[in-house]
């Protein structure tokens, strides 16, 4: 174990020094901290509400440290660069971290070697922090991050990766919610097609059934009415009668033999035209996750996923929505009535 020394030692009577020793004890915790929190709940993370679009947000370039932090003394930073270090704020949040007081202390003390190995021992603290802030969509907190690397040191080999990471991962942010828009675009005229045929089928029950209400009331009608008398015929005189004509017997006709009618195959069976898979969260995906999904939805008369539900998730809230989204591109063969059914989808790293 480490032993930490207070940033207001003063080794061989002159200058106030820091040992890299000590930033590696007091930030042993944050390290495992750190990893972990690469397989935080999506729950806590910024998502966009359900209908709603996500908007990409135009990151401006952050400033690595601080009006208020430059404007501090040398002894200032030195005492609240240990004090963050003890409490574990090595590089959050802005502006009260450890990383910005030493950058802050450096342009003061450019030649002070204790500042310069207290930076280079922060910086995989924040290279760190920087990817699970890309993997969570903050490209607010991933620019500030950046800028704190590049501060400390212009040339790091990590920082042209970096970069391009950041403007990767925001261009993939856009596209997705462009994506969500036409999605939503596509499901409101599916909708509107839905309740067409619905108007449609609706109005031809109605016609159909007050055509058999007034055939109904008609044939009572004549039911009530009464029978007219028959009329008297006048008298006519007798006819000779006629000689008898013999006959054969007719038999009569054979009684028809009923045919059992087929049974009528069942029009509710669903056969699964187009099923794509769904997408892998890169979250997910990066931390090796696995997981399943089930989904209950409603098939359509003409074959298309009309409505959807989680039902149940493990882990919850991690592939919820892109099971959904999947879901919703399935196509069935037509039936006859809308049926709703449960499928489990799983999410393995491997496949």
């Amino acid at each position: 174990m480490y032993a930490v020394n207070s940033c207001n030692s003063r080794p061989r009577n002159t200058k106030k020094t820091l040992r890299p020793t000590a930033i590696r004890c007091a930030t042993g915790l944050l390290v495992l901290c750190a990893f972990s929190a690469c397989k935080k709940d999506p729950e806590t993370t910024a998502s966009p509400a359900a209908g709603t679009p996500a908007v990409v947000q135009a990151v401006p370039p952050q400033q690595a440290v601080s009006a208020a932090v430059a404007a501090m003394s040398a002894d200032q930073l030195r005492e609240a660069a240990g004090k963050a270090l003890n409490e574990q704020r090595l590089y959050a949040p802005a502006g009260n971290n450890a990383m910005e007081y030493y950058l802050a202390l450096r342009d003061k003390q450019p030649n002070d070697p204790a500042v310069s190995s207290a930076l280079t021992d922060l910086q995989p603290y924040a290279l760190i922090a920087t990817e699970q802030s890309i993997g969570r969509d903050d490209f607010v907190e991933a620019q500030r991050l950046y800028a704190l690397m590049d501060k400390a040191d212009p040339k790091a080999p990590a920082l042209p990766r970096l970069k391009t990471s950041i403007a990767s991962a925001q261009q993939a942010f856009a596209q997705r919610a462009v994506d969500q828009v036409a999605q939503t675009e596509e499901e409101v005229k599916r909708q509107a097609e839905l309740e067409k045929v619905r108007l449609a089928q609706q109005q031809a029950s109605q016609q159909q059934a007050a055509e058999q209400l007034a055939a109904q009331q008609r044939a009572a009608a004549a039911a009530a009415a009464p029978a007219p008398a028959p009329a008297t015929p006048a008298p006519q005189p007798a006819a000779p009668a006629p000689r008898p004509v013999a006959t054969q017997p007719t038999a009569p006709p054979p009684d028809p033999t009923p045919t059992p009618a087929a049974p009528a195959p069942s029009s509710n069976a669903l056969r699964a035209i187009s099923t794509p898979s769904p997408r892998y969260p890169a979250a997910a995906a990066r931390a090796g996750q696995s997981g399943t999904v089930q989904v209950e939805f409603t098939v359509a008369s003409d074959g298309s996923v009309s409505s959807a539900r989680v039902v149940d998730a493990n882990p919850p809230r991690v592939f919820d929505r892109d099971a959904l989204a999947a879901v919703k591109k399935w196509r069935f063969e037509p039936v006859g009535s809308p049926v709703t059914t449960r499928r489990t989808i799983a999410f393995n790293p491997g496949n």
